[in-house]
């Protein structure tokens, strides 16, 4: 099993209030230029969170198994939902 936490660090904002997360962190996250964030604050805490990519969502494991009845079943009642 990999890393699941690194060790806190402390940053300084920018001038312009821009937050720069050492490479460090930037790695361990898959951060890279042009990259979508989440922000959110929860009491006194940021949280920044990566926006995974469209691929990085599809190559996740899947966390539900179901039949190949039930599936087909969830099929059909999709497709008909959307033709209505």
């Amino acid at each position: 099993m990999g890393i699941t936490t690194l060790k806190e660090q402390v940053v300084k904002v920018g001038s312009k209030g821009e937050i720069f997360p050492p490479k460090e962190i930037r790695n361990f996250l898959g951060l890279v230029p042009d990259q979508s964030i989440i922000l959110s604050v929860v009491q006194d805490k940021l949280i920044i969170r990566k926006v995974a990519s469209f691929q990085e969502i599809l190559d996740q494991p899947a966390k539900v198994k179901i039949s190949k009845q039930a599936w087909k079943k969830l099929k059909k009642e999709f497709n008909e939902e959307l033709n209505q």
